[in-house]
């Protein structure tokens, strides 16, 4: 008497179709999987590139307060009603300027709209990052659940057959949070 269980009859054309449809869920897991690391690298470089013109902003704004804040005392000692005049008008165009740098919110392109949709972009890599996690699980799910399948077919272990297909609905699992909760588990 044998120790295992057989599969069924018809058994190792049912195997040969979980196999394929195993096969089929890889390959969408694998597309979906690149498809998201490939987001993740375009949000990481959008982000960088946010960062960086929120410092070159920074930079312009601290050159441009110094300036003004030299030319306020150089003011001071200036008793010329004319050259006051052109002084305290380039004072205040320079502070209308560092005010631009933080905040323009018509371009978007202030410090604190950049910072935001900096930390937005993030945000959006960290879920493209999460997605591909869970969709390289189920990819491996996946993998392994072939193996067991094939192993199945070699071995007339009927219950490995029902182990692959439990891998298989596992990865399903991980396939779908990766498209509707990406970061419930990462």
């Amino acid at each position: 008497m044998s120790a295992h269980i057989e599969p069924p009859e018809g058994g190792n054309k049912k195997i040969a179709l979980l196999i394929a449809v195993l096969a089929l869920l890889l390959s969408l897991s694998e597309i979906g999987g690149k498809q998201a690391e490939n987001e993740a690298i375009a949000k990481n470089i959008d982000a960088s590139n946010l960062w960086s013109f929120f410092q070159a902003k920074t930079i312009r704004g601290t050159t441009v307060r110094t300036a003004a804040e030299a030319m306020e005392i150089d003011l001071i000692g200036t008793t010329d009603a004319a050259t006051r005049e052109r002084l305290q008008k380039r004072i205040d165009s320079w502070k209308a300027t560092v005010a631009r740098y933080e905040s323009e919110p018509e371009t978007q392109e202030g410090r604190k709209e950049l910072m935001a949709r900096a930390k937005a972009t993030e945000q959006i890599r960290d879920d493209q990052k999460a997605r591909s996690e869970n969709f390289e699980i189920a990819s491996g799910l996946l993998q392994i659940g072939i193996v067991v399948a094939s192993a199945s077919i070699i071995t007339g272990v009927g219950v490995l057959a029902y182990a692959a297909g439990g891998l298989g609905a596992l990865s399903l699992v991980f396939m779908a949070l990766a498209l509707v909760a990406p970061r419930l588990l990462f």
